[in-house]
C-alpha cells in the first residue's frame, strides 16, 4: 500500500536543470521563427564602431528561414562556433573555464587555498561581514569601467570556499560576484563594451548622462549590499535560513577539505597563493590596457598552473591529474556556455531579430517623455532577454531607437541609459546569458532558487532605475 508521503514525494515538482531549461529554450526561439515574420533592416558600416549597423526607417520583409529540428539540433554546437565558417561563438569562453578550472585544480591540489582560508578566517574573525561591502564595491568597479562579465567566472571558485567557511552559504558567495559586477554593469559610467558602444551608435559623446549613470550605479550597489548583508547575516545566525540548506553538507564537502582546519600556513603555500593573486591581477592589467581577451587569459591561467606546478613539484603525474580534475569540475558550466549562446543563433538565423527591434520602435512612436523612456527601458528589458550581450544589444538598438527620441522631446543620452541599465538588471538572472548559468553552475546553485533570492531586490532596482529615468524625462 502507498503512503500518502510517498504520494506526494512521487508528485513533488523538480525544477529542470539548466541544461533543460536552456535546450527549452531553443526550442521555442525556433517555434517562433515559424510565427514571427521574417524581416531585416539595411546595414551600413559604422567607422567609428568598426561593425555594420542597421539603418532606422529601413526594415523589410525578408525570406523566412524557419529553422527546424537539426537547427535546433544544431545550436548547442553553434552557440560555441560556426560549424559553416568554423567562426568562434563561445567557444573562446568556454575554453577560458575549463582552463581556468585547471588552474584552480592545480593551486587546490597543493592545499594553499585551505591553508589560506583558515589564516583569513582566523585573521577577519567577528568581522567577515565587511568583506561584502568592499567585495562587492571591488566587483563594481570593474563592471562600471569595462563591463567586467565573463572575467569574474574565475572568482567563484576562490570566493566560495571562504565565504562557506565564514558561515554564510554558495548564494551569498555567488551574489557578491554576480551582483557587485552586474550592477557595475547596470550603472555603466565609462564602460567601453556598453556605454561607449551605445552613445557612439547614439551620435552623441559617452560623457552626456554620466550623472545621471553615478547616481543609478551608487543607488543599486547600496541596495544592493545591503539586500546581500541582510540574507547573509540571516544565514550566519541560522544555517537554515539559507536557500542552498539542503545542500550544506554536500557544499561543504565540496568546497571545503575536511582536515582544513589542520592545515599549517607555510611558506610555500604563501608563494602559491602570491602567484595565485598575481594571476588575477595580471588578468585585470591586461584586460584594461593590455587589449587582452579570452585566449590571452586562458593562456596566462595555463602559464600560472605550470609555474604553481613547478613551486609545488607534484610530480608530472599528479600535476596532470589535478588539472585535468579541476577542468572536469567546469566542464558542465563549458557546455552551459555553449547552450545560452544557442539561443541567439537560431533567433539570428531565423531573421526574427530584426523584426522584434523593428516592433520596438513602432511601438514608442508618439509616446509623452515620462511614458517615452519607461516603455523604451521596458523595449530593452524584453530584447536583453534574447541578446544579452551588452555591445550587440547595443549596436542592433541604439541605431534605431535612439533618433526616435528626438520626436518624443527626450535626451538620446536618456536611451542609452535606458539600455544600459536595463541590459545590466536582466543579466543578473537571464538563462541566455552564459556568465549567469556558469556562475550558478560553479556555486552548485539551482536557477530557481537564484530567482527566489533575486525577485525582491530586482523589484527594487526597478524602482530606482524607472524613478531616475523618470525625473530626468522631467528635466529634459
Amino acid at each position: 500500500m502507498t503512503s500518502i508521503s510517498d504520494t506526494s514525494q512521487k508528485r513533488r515538482f523538480r525544477f529542470p536543470t539548466a541544461f533543460t531549461i536552456l535546450f527549452g529554450l531553443i526550442i521555442v526561439v525556433a517555434a517562433l521563427t515559424w510565427i514571427v515574420p521574417a524581416g531585416q533592416y539595411q546595414r551600413t558600416l559604422n567607422a567609428a564602431l568598426g561593425r555594420e549597423v542597421p539603418v532606422a526607417g529601413t526594415y523589410a520583409l525578408t525570406d523566412p528561414n524557419p529553422q527546424g529540428v537539426f537547427d535546433v539540433i544544431m545550436a548547442p554546437i553553434a552557440g560555441l562556433y560556426n560549424p559553416a565558417t568554423n567562426q568562434a561563438n563561445a567557444i573562446d569562453v568556454a575554453l577560458f573555464v575549463l582552463v581556468i578550472g585547471g588552474f584552480i585544480g592545480v593551486v587546490a591540489s597543493t592545499g594553499a587555498i585551505n591553508a589560506g582560508i583558515v589564516r583569513a578566517m582566523t585573521a577577519l574573525r567577528g568581522r567577515e561581514k565587511w568583506m561584502i561591502p568592499v567585495l562587492m564595491a571591488l566587483f563594481a568597479i570593474g563592471g562600471t569601467t569595462y563591463g567586467m562579465a565573463e572575467e569574474t567566472l574565475a572568482f567563484y571558485v576562490l570566493l566560495i570556499p571562504i565565504m562557506i567557511a565564514a558561515g554564510y552559504d554558495a548564494v551569498t558567495a555567488v551574489a557578491i560576484i554576480l551582483l557587485g559586477a552586474g550592477v557595475g554593469v547596470l550603472g555603466s559610467t565609462v564602460n567601453a563594451f556598453a556605454t561607449v558602444i551605445a552613445s557612439d551608435a547614439a551620435g552623441i559623446p559617452f560623457t552626456q548622462g554620466i550623472v545621471l549613470r553615478f547616481a543609478i550605479l551608487g543607488l543599486s550597489w547600496l541596495a544592493s549590499v545591503v539586500y546581500v548583508m541582510r540574507y547573509a547575516e540571516r544565514v550566519r545566525l541560522d544555517p537554515s535560513k539559507s536557500l542552498v540548506y539542503d545542500r550544506k553538507a554536500e557544499n561543504e564537502a565540496h568546497f571545503l577539505s575536511t582536515q582544513v582546519a589542520t592545515l599549517e600556513f607555510t611558506g610555500r603555500h604563501k608563494l602559491i597563493l602570491a602567484v595565485f593573486a598575481l594571476t588575477f591581477a595580471v588578468m585585470i592589467w591586461g584586460v584594461l590596457l593590455g587589449g587582452w581577451w579570452m585566449g590571452e587569459m586562458s593562456g596566462l591561467f595555463l602559464a600560472s598552473s605550470v609555474l604553481v606546478g613547478l613551486i609545488a613539484h607534484p610530480g608530472e603525474a599528479k600535476f596532470v591529474d589535478a588539472f585535468l580534475s579541476g577542468a572536469r569540475d567546469l566542464l558542465g558550466v563549458a557546455l552551459i556556455i555553449g547552450l545560452a549562446r544557442g539561443i541567439v543563433v537560431v533567433m539570428d538565423a531565423g531573421k526574427i531579430t530584426d523584426t522584434i527591434l523593428n516592433w520596438a520602435e513602432l511601438s514608442v512612436a508618439g509616446l509623452p517623455q515620462v511614458a517615452f523612456i519607461n516603455v523604451m527601458y521596458w523595449i530593452e528589458v524584453l530584447l536583453s532577454f534574447f541578446v544579452p550581450s551588452s555591445s550587440g544589444l547595443a549596436v542592433l538598438t541604439m541605431p534605431i531607437l535612439a533618433p526616435v527620441a528626438d520626436f518624443a522631446g527626450v535626451g538620446r543620452e536618456l536611451v542609452v541609459t535606458a539600455y544600459q541599465s536595463a541590459n545590466g538588471l536582466v543579466n543578473l538572472i537571464n538563462p541566455t546569458f552564459a556568465v549567469v548559468m556558469g556562475a550558478l553552475a560553479i556555486g552548485r546553485v539551482p536557477y530557481e532558487r537564484w530567482l527566489r533570492f533575486m525577485w525582491p531586490l530586482l523589484l527594487i532596482l526597478t524602482v530606482i532605475i524607472a524613478a531616475s529615468l523618470s525625473f530626468a524625462a522631467l528635466l529634459s
